[in-house]
C-alpha cells in the first residue's frame, strides 16, 4: 500500500506540479489549499506525511501543525516555504516539523526528504516513552532523555542522533545516514562535532550502548 500524503499549498500550479510527481512516484496525494481545509481533512482521515506550505490562507502552516501536535497527532511534517531566516526554521521546529525545505527546490529534493522520513520510520505509538535501560527512557514525543525520572538536556542534533539509534536498534548506522539525519541540506556535516554528539550520549546511557563500526558508522545495542 502506497504511503498517503496530505498537501497544503496555496499556490495552484505547485500545488498540481508536487501532486503529479508524488503520484507519479507512487504516493496517494491529497491536496488542500487553506489551513482549515487541510485541519478539516486531518480530522477526517489519516496520512502518512504532512507536507505544509507555511504561508497560506486562514490558518498558517505552522499554527495549523502545532495545533496537530497538541492534539496529540504525531504523523511526521515537511514545511516548505519561502521564508530564510534562523527564526523561521526555528518556528517550525518548535512547531513540531520533521523536515523543512526553502522554495524554490527541485523535486527530486522533496521526494528525497519524503523517502528519508517514511523510511526512517518516525514513531507514532500512544506511548512515546522507550526504555533504554532500568532507569533510562527517551520521550519521542518531546524528544526529551530522562534519567532516574530526572530530564537530562540534549542538545538538537545529540537528540535527533538518538532518536535515530532507537529507530534503528542492532542495526549498522552509516556515517551517510546519520550525516543526512543531523544535517539539514544546506549545512556542512561535521565528523569531529559527530564525535563529540557520540561522546556526550555514551557518558549518558552508558559506552557499550554505541558501539562503532570501523570506516561503517555505529550500532546502538539493545542488549
Amino acid at each position: 500500500m502506497s504511503a498517503k500524503i496530505l498537501l497544503l499549498e496555496d499556490d495552484m500550479t505547485l500545488n498540481e506540479t508536487i501532486v503529479d510527481f508524488l503520484e507519479d512516484n507512487n504516493y496517494e496525494v491529497i491536496s488542500v489549499y487553506d489551513g482549515e481545509e487541510a485541519s478539516t481533512l486531518i480530522y477526517e482521515q489519516n496520512f502518512d506525511l504532512f507536507v505544509f506550505d507555511v504561508n497560506v490562507p486562514l490558518l498558517n502552516g505552522f499554527e495549523l501543525l502545532k495545533q496537530k501536535r497538541e492534539d496529540g497527532i504525531k504523523t511526521p511534517a515537511i514545511f516548505i516555504t519561502s521564508l530564510n531566516s534562523i527564526e523561521s526554521l526555528e518556528s517550525g521546529y518548535e512547531a513540531g516539523c520533521d523536515d523543512y525545505i526553502r522554495k524554490p527546490f527541485i523535486l527530486k529534493e522533496l521526494l528525497f526528504r519524503v523517502e528519508n522520513i517514511l523510511k526512517r520510520g518516525y514513531f507514532h505509538e500512544s506511548d512515546s516513552k522507550i526504555k533504554i535501560d532500568t532507569n533510562i527512557e527517551y520521550d519521542t514525543s518531546s524528544n526529551l532523555l530522562f534519567i532516574n525520572t530526572k530530564e537530562v538536556s540534549l542538545n538538537n542534533k545529540e537528540s535527533k542522533l538518538l532518536k535515530l539509534f532507537l529507530q534503528h536498534q542492532d542495526e549498522a548506522i552509516t556515517h551517510e545516514l546519520i550525516y543526512e539525519t543531523l544535517w539539514q541540506y544546506e549545512e556542512v556535516p561535521s565528523e569531529t562535532a559527530l564525535r563529540t554528539y557520540i561522546k556526550n550520549l555514551r557518558k549518558l546511557i552508558g559506552k557499550e550502548k554505541i558501539v562503532s563500526i570501523k570506516k561503517v558508522g555505529y550500532r546502538f545495542t539493545s542488549k
